[in-house]
């Protein structure tokens, strides 16, 4: 392990929340999450969030004041209970890796997409100006995916990002702002280090672990997985392997840009020891380089609470079902 060390951003540890995720969330977000992440020493959540929800009649200029209410309410939580709050496009004008609908233009290639995307991201800095960047971020859009010339280049991908920064700045220039890797979160963007923000890298790699049997992804096939030994892209990892993908994002951290990991764990159909040997090593990985986490999600089948698996003896805590070993693991990094 080298002894760089990302020092831009505190080493935030939380969870990501999905109150606003999709069109089928309803953006009641729980005050006891708040809590109780608190409680467990946590002090970061992640908001991926659609923007179809606080829009109305499909078109992308015409907000819904209520939605944006329960934003401000979530912001309000983590004020309250010393949580940072880090607001993520998870779907944007343009773009989403959710299947949950086509998007009707292209963000990294279409004017009118990329004019939206700034309008709404205008929107909430106009909103939050005056809110310190320590209790608030914006992260701008959820992993990109890998450049091909048809969809996204690299070019494309970094003019959509600088535009979008130059409106945000515009009128809150002190707002902290983060950036996923390219190729789904993995890949970081050096050609970026110049714009002064924050980026984002992930911590799903091997998938054989993290997404073993889980159906939105093409898992078909996949063994069940060990570790070391899962498998990514055809080939066995290891704890080796993983420091050199990590290191990747460590040179960036050592160009002076902030690191964060916005996104990580297995789904639940993964043995329970498997996830808590591989997490233990990706976690140590990212607290030598000083680099946070949030895991994906803080409830449901990657998280702590509520998670659905078969092989954990749960803990009954306040009417949810606690995976204890795994929020042990975690208050460990």
């Amino acid at each position: 392990m080298s002894d760089i060390k990302q020092t831009v951003l505190p080493r935030w540890r939380g969870f990501n929340l999905l109150e606003l995720f999709t069109t089928r969330n309803d953006g009641n977000f729980r005050e006891d999450d708040f809590r109780w992440m608190r409680d467990w020493g946590f002090n970061f959540a992640r908001i991926p969030a659609c923007y179809l929800l606080w829009i109305e009649d499909g078109d992308p200029y015409k907000l819904h004041e209520p939605m944006l209410e329960k934003v401000d309410r979530v912001l309000r939580l983590g004020q309250q209970y010393g949580i940072h709050i880090d607001l993520n496009f998870h779907r944007g004008p343009g773009y989403s890796v959710n299947g949950e609908r086509d998007e009707p233009f292209n963000l990294w290639k279409d004017r009118a997409a990329l004019d939206a995307f700034c309008f709404h991201w205008e929107t909430f800095a106009r909103r939050y100006q005056g809110i310190p960047s320590e209790q608030l971020s914006f992260n701008l859009i959820n992993e990109p995916k890998n450049p091909t010339p048809d969809f996204m280049t690299r070019e494309d991908h970094a003019r959509v990002i600088r535009a979008a920064v130059a409106a945000i700045r515009a009128v809150d220039p002190e707002r902290l702002i983060l950036i996923d890797g390219l190729t789904w979160g993995n890949d970081p963007c050096p050609e970026l280090a110049d714009l002064g923000v924050a980026q984002s890298c992930r911590a799903y790699i091997p998938m054989g672990v993290s997404h073993y049997k889980a159906g939105w992804v093409d898992s078909g096939g996949l063994p069940e997985p060990t570790w070391p030994g899962a498998l990514h892209g055809g080939e066995p990892w290891d704890r080796a392997r993983l420091e050199a993908h990590y290191r990747q994002w460590a040179d960036l951290a050592a160009q002076g840009v902030g690191v964060h990991c916005g996104e990580g764990g297995a789904f639940n159909q993964t043995p329970h020891a498997v996830v808590l040997a591989w997490l233990r090593d990706v976690l140590d990985i990212l607290t030598g380089y000083n680099i946070g986490y949030a895991l994906w999600n803080f409830r449901g089948a990657f998280g702590i609470l509520d998670s659905g698996r078969a092989d954990v003896a749960y803990e009954d805590w306040r009417g949810h079902k606690l995976d204890r070993a795994l929020l042990t693991l975690l208050q460990e990094f």
